[in-house]
């Protein structure tokens, strides 16, 4: 019962009802033409996580990603799965527990032109519904610090990738037993923010029979991030499409909190390579 009701304060936690109405609605405000949607048009919002697009295509070109089966766990509502598929010619399977986040990455695949390279499903990380060995990379994006077993939730990701198969991962850790600053954008309070470390991930994986291939800190190119997006919407205000849409109002206090998390080094981004022995 504990499971289930963790599990039903993290999806509320991430429940946006009419969510691709929303977005359209807001690009017909920026003067797009809801027939004529491109990807990039969707930037502001596609990606969910620290420096959006641009991380997450700079780690995609740290391996050879062409023809490969991927697995996004925690996809969202598509953004890097579209990225993947469209700019590195692989097919993309997302898996995401929110209902609404699934139906609106299937959408806005159809809208782009991406549905026939990229599937999504709804589901659990914990238990993901494929066979051994089916996937050549997994990727995931600041999904960890909403799971509390990590073990099972690497041990998954492990399962379902091919012999020699390739993990991908760009988290933010604890660093210190210090606690942040609530809310923050994965959690309103504590009860459903389970943030790991570095070295435990990396015991998990290293007993998985995964071996590191690189680890990149990216803090300080989050702290840059963030200092640009607050000069900027103080100047102009939030008139753009972005990650308000799935905040709402309280996206500033919680992207303060997560850069003051930051600026005091209680926890640390990082992006990083594992590959299956």
């Amino acid at each position: 019962m504990h499971k289930v009701h963790i599990n039903t304060h993290i999806k509320n936690h991430y429940t946006k009802t009419l969510l691709f109405e929303e977005i359209l609605e807001r690009l017909k405000q920026q003067g797009i033409d809801p027939d004529i949607i491109t990807r990039n048009d969707l930037n502001g919002v596609d990606e969910f996580h620290v420096r959006g697009a641009e991380v997450s295509r700079e780690i995609a070109k740290e391996i050879n990603l062409d023809g490969s089966q991927v697995l996004d766990v925690g996809c969202g509502i598509g953004g890097p799965a579209r990225m993947l598929a469209d700019e590195f010619n692989c097919e993309v399977t997302g898996i995401d527990m929110s209902h609404e986040f699934i139906l609106t990455a299937r959408k806005l695949s159809a809208l782009v032109g991406l549905r026939d390279k990229t599937e999504f499903i709804q589901g659990d990380a914990l238990e993901l519904p494929f066979e051994n060995g089916t996937f050549d990379v997994a990727w995931t994006q600041h999904v960890q610090m909403n799971v509390n077993d990590k073990a099972r939730f690497y041990s998954e990701i492990a399962r379902v990738l091919s012999d020699k198969g390739i993990f991908i991962y760009y988290d933010v850790f604890r660093k210190g037993k210090d606690d942040l600053d609530y809310p923050v954008p994965w959690a309103n309070d504590p009860s459903i923010s389970f943030l790991g470390t570095i070295l435990n991930m990396d015991t998990i994986l290293t007993n998985l029979g995964l071996k590191k291939v690189q680890a990149t800190d990216q803090t300080e190119n989050a702290l840059t991030f963030f200092s640009a997006m607050f000069e900027k919407n103080n100047k102009n205000g939030n008139q753009n499409l972005g990650q308000d849409v799935f905040m709402g109002a309280s996206s500033p206090e919680k992207f303060g909190n997560l850069l003051k998390g930051l600026k005091e080094h209680k926890i640390v981004l990082q992006s990083g390579i594992y590959r299956k022995k």
